[in-house]
């Protein structure tokens, strides 16, 4: 597993005690060629606001002494917000529920983008993945609805690229993606799909770390989904 990154490499997965990013954790930690993988979580003694600037420099400063790392995975974001299902209508459209839902899924992307992307090794190869979703695809959007989450995901996808384009320029060897995990069986898509519309946290990971380890670096972000698929933007 990610054999195209060096030996004893070192690995942060924030958003780690979510479904996706718990499974992305489990598989790094039982992986020998992996060094090091670091868990962060809104949890736990150090927890961790994406929200909350501060929040996400400290956590980038208190890492940075485990780097430099081939490896950084966030896992973060929210669908359902304050027990708010997605919009299916504009008439079910609210400022302030938007705005949250802005905060979360991209400003807090590009809080993180700003703080951990100084983390990865500019020495050797190194990928920044993060959680996305195929509703973030402007072009592949056929069905509406989901306003919200829509155009969160779509603008996190926007940080990424701007960013991806920004930091290949001093780092020509990292590879950036967002990534489509497919619908997985967790809290999260519970209200969504039935079991058998679903796959396992666990096969969600190992698909995107093969997905992660097969792409090259190229200036510019990718965006695919777990089975190595590209989506259009």
């Amino acid at each position: 597993m990610l054999s195209s990154l060096p030996n004893n490499f070192r690995a942060i997965v924030l958003g780690a005690s979510g479904a996706i990013g718990g499974a992305l954790f489990k598989a790094l930690s039982e992986t020998p060629r992996c060094a090091a993988a670091l868990a962060v979580s809104r949890s736990g003694e150090d927890a961790f606001d994406i929200t909350h600037e501060p929040s996400v420099e400290a956590t980038a400063r208190r890492l940075a002494g485990h780097g430099p790392f081939n490896l950084i995975l966030d896992a973060t974001g929210v669908l359902v917000l304050d027990g708010i299902l997605p919009e299916k209508r504009l008439d079910a459209l609210n400022p302030a529920h938007l705005l949250r839902l802005l905060e979360v899924n991209a400003v807090g992307r590009a809080m993180v983008l700003k703080h951990f992307i100084p983390l990865l090794s500019r020495q050797e190869r190194s990928i920044f993945g993060v959680l996305s979703a195929r509703v973030g695809s402007i072009e592949d959007n056929h069905l509406g609805g989901w306003y919200g989450y829509r155009a969160a995901k779509a603008a996190g996808n926007a940080f990424l690229q701007a960013a991806a384009i920004e930091a290949s320029r001093a780092n020509p060897q990292a590879v950036f993606a967002a990534l489509q995990p497919g619908t997985v069986a967790s809290n999260l898509s519970k209200p969504f799909r039935s079991a058998d519309q679903t796959i396992s946290p666990d096969v969600s990971a190992a698909g995107l770390l093969q997905t992660l380890n097969q792409l090259q670096a190229k200036g510019r972000a990718w965006f695919v989904d777990h089975r190595g698929e590209e989506i259009p933007w």
